[in-house]
């Protein structure tokens, strides 16, 4: 699943290349939509809110498109004639312009909702870590809420606050010395947690290539986040992976046995 910044850079991209501009070109491949033309239509903004994408639009009356990139989705925009880097069959929403067209591939959403409910579409989010409603003592509360819970989940619920996925929980739990599966009542420095993670999604939102070391280098970005079985970079102790959350819904939790023991 995307990180926050990453979908922050995919609603910054289209920001940049359609607001302000007027539809050539709207092409819903997806059935309840097939039929929805809005071409002609002002393209007003587009923002991330958490893991969503909303992108404004003015025609007969205010719409939102709402997208969500799920596990493989993205968007890309292409100048006309350019050929595609993802094949067509796997397009499910095209917006043109003159001279351009951004391609949404593989979205695991893609609704059209009148502006005026726009909110609805986002309003069982937490506060976003990278958005203008940034709430730190509201995100506080959300995860001090249930207290037993593990601190990866309750990271992940994008109900408590919206923007962390599982590179950034693992990452933030490692430099914090936290056990990810460690209740959230035992984590000493909940807030100085809290305020890291929107650091690290802060750093990060605006390049291409995530890293939580400071390093670019590639194997070297990141702390624990798929290295299982590497040695810690601190200790030299194995990598340990483990399953995380719900039956049916687990998520890999990466951690440190000595650096992050559990509680």
């Amino acid at each position: 699943m995307p990180e926050g910044d990453t979908v922050y850079r995919a609603a910054a991209k289209l920001d940049r290349a359609l607001t302000g501009h007027r539809l050539t070109l709207t092409d819903f491949r997806v059935p309840a939509l097939a039929t929805v033309d809005l071409r002609e239509g002002t393209v007003i903004r587009s923002l991330s809110r958490g893991k969503h994408i909303l992108t404004r639009i003015d025609h007969d009356r205010a719409w939102t498109i709402h997208t969500h990139l799920k596990m493989e989705g993205s968007w890309h925009v292409y100048p006309e004639g350019e050929r595609w880097r993802r094949p067509d069959t796997q397009a499910r929403l095209v917006l043109g312009i003159e001279g351009r067209k951004a391609v949404g591939f593989q979205l695991g959403v893609v609704e059209l909702v009148p502006r005026e409910h726009e909110a609805d579409l986002v309003a069982h989010l937490g506060p976003d870590l990278l958005g203008p409603d940034w709430d730190e003592d509201r995100a506080l509360a959300n995860l001090r809420a249930q207290p037993d819970r593990p601190i990866g989940q309750a990271l992940l619920d994008q109900r408590n606050l919206a923007g962390i996925g599982n590179m950034y929980m693992a990452e933030l739990c490692f430099t914090m010395g936290v056990n990810p599966a460690s209740p959230v009542s035992t984590v000493d420095q909940l807030p100085r947690l809290v305020r890291r993670g929107r650091q690290m999604l802060d750093v990060n939102k605006e390049r291409a290539i995530q890293s939580t070391t400071g390093d670019l280098r590639e194997r070297e970005r990141m702390w624990v986040y798929r290295r299982d079985t590497s040695p810690c970079r601190r200790c030299r102790t194995p990598v340990a992976v483990t399953m995380l959350g719900d039956p049916g819904r687990e998520r890999a939790a990466y951690w440190c046995p000595s650096c992050q023991p559990e509680r």
